[in-house]
């Protein structure tokens, strides 16, 4: 189920979006009747991609020229019509004036011959000129080229400087590129991950309810714990449209139900992400076979591996509901708020139900395979572990979907949850 299709993903995810004409509607559940108090509670902090950790400082090498001002639209022309891939490089601006280029240039072409130092005092009528990427055309192609501009005669300035081949993803950062580089320009996109006006205008969206539906994960989750059947660990899955936000699935941990010796990590298709993507999958199965004509009806068996069936009241309360998209797939569009990031088993999960968005409130630095930092290397608890992969699995582009996702920062208004194990999947 490996695809190259990220930018389909991308515009699936972006489909759902509502524009931001103001909090959704949540409608009323007997679940939620007593939470109205925890809405808001805490921050929705963007979760950053493996490219965004990892790959936002590739640098290439560019050829730049230095020409009159008046002979700058000709050598722009002449790289337009005779040099490939001449707009490789967009972030960076094609012109610049000698006060504007980066101290160490600066300082290195001012003192090069008496000529660049006239070039750099008084008033100038000098232009630097990004060309183009040392890959996409030879030098001595180049130094043609130029010579053939009316202006620049035999002797003419080409320099090879270090650039970044990425855009910048904030005005910080094209800002520091600009200082260490040449100047850059932040477009307000970024091509390491979602569009930031896709992700500001979901959190705007979000922000006030996530407190609300994290405050239920909560609540399932000391219910399963306290009842012995896993962790302390639960999540909740909503569906958001036109102006509505509606419960769908809850679910807690039951890796340690019908587990008489708790040994090891427990049943692994019995974590609380998985049990609530099954549950969902029951709603669409009785309506797929209620419109056939079929009836429902629940196997019985010895050992229920999945646990998708309710245990806990909170389950049970939800379990009856229809499928809120019973036309489409599994859990397409949908929101999934998950007490602890979810391990690589349930990560893959959500990507394959397409899921579009997921939050979640507990960092598993060891076993999670949402974020994509390389965590607990400089943790002394973590230390003997080695610390954590950071898959980033929410945003890959050789994955075939992608979501949004989101770590919650909550204040104290929810009731704390024990503590899990480093080493357990969540």
């Amino acid at each position: 189920m490996m695809s190259n299709n990220f930018g389909a993903a991308s515009e699936a995810s972006s489909e759902k979006l509502p524009e931001p004409t103001g909090p959704d509607v949540v409608q009323p559940h007997a679940l939620i009747d007593d939470l109205p108090k925890q809405l808001g509670g805490g921050v929705l902090v963007p979760l950053k991609t493996t490219l965004e950790i990892r790959q936002d400082h590739t640098v290439v090498r560019a050829y730049i020229t230095r020409a009159p001002t008046k002979a700058a639209n000709d050598i722009i022309t002449m790289l337009r019509t005779r040099v490939q891939e001449t707009n490789s490089l967009p972030h960076l601006r094609r012109c610049a004036k000698p006060g504007d280029l980066p101290v160490h240039l600066k300082a290195q072409f001012m003192n090069e011959t008496a000529e660049s130092r006239q070039v750099h005092t008084g008033k100038s009528v000098w232009l630097y000129i990004l060309l183009c990427q040392e890959s996409e055309c030879g030098r001595d192609e180049i130094l043609q080229l130029l010579s053939e501009v009316e202006g620049l005669g035999n002797n003419v300035f080409l320099r090879s400087i270090p650039v970044p081949l990425i855009p910048p993803t904030s005005q910080i950062q094209a800002a520091m590129w600009t200082s260490q580089f040449w100047p850059c320009v932040y477009r307000k996109n970024n091509p390491l991950g979602p569009h930031p006006a896709l992700v500001g205008r979901a959190s705007e969206v979000m922000k006030d309810e996530t407190g609300l539906w994290m405050s239920l994960a909560h609540r399932v989750a000391h219910s399963v714990h306290a009842a012995g059947m896993g962790e302390p660990m639960g999540c909740v899955i909503v569906q958001r449209e036109n102006g509505k936000s509606e419960l769908v699935a809850i679910a807690g941990d039951a890796r340690w139900h019908q587990q008489p010796n708790r040994l090891g990590t427990g049943n692994p298709m019995a974590h609380c992400v998985l049990r609530a993507i099954s549950m969902v999958a029951q709603k669409l199965v009785r309506h797929e076979r209620t419109k056939a004509g079929l009836p429902f009806v629940q196997p019985t068996l010895e050992f229920d591996c999945f646990e998708d069936k309710p245990l806990v009241e909170e389950e049970r309360m939800l379990f009856n509901g229809e499928h809120p998209n019973s036309e489409g797939y599994l859990c397409h569009g949908l929101e999934l708020y998950t007490t602890h990031e979810p391990c690589v088993q349930c990560s893959m999960a959500i990507l394959h139900s397409r899921m579009a968005k997921i939050v979640f409130c507990h960092r598993m630095p060891l076993t999670g395979g949402i974020a994509s930092e390389q965590r607990g290397e400089n943790k002394p608890e973590l230390a003997e572990y080695g610390g954590g992969n950071g898959l980033g699995l929410f945003w890959r582009r050789e994955l075939n979907w992608s979501l949004l996702a989101w770590e919650w920062e909550a204040r104290d208004k929810i009731k704390h949850l024990p503590p899990v194990a480093h080493m357990a999947h969540a």
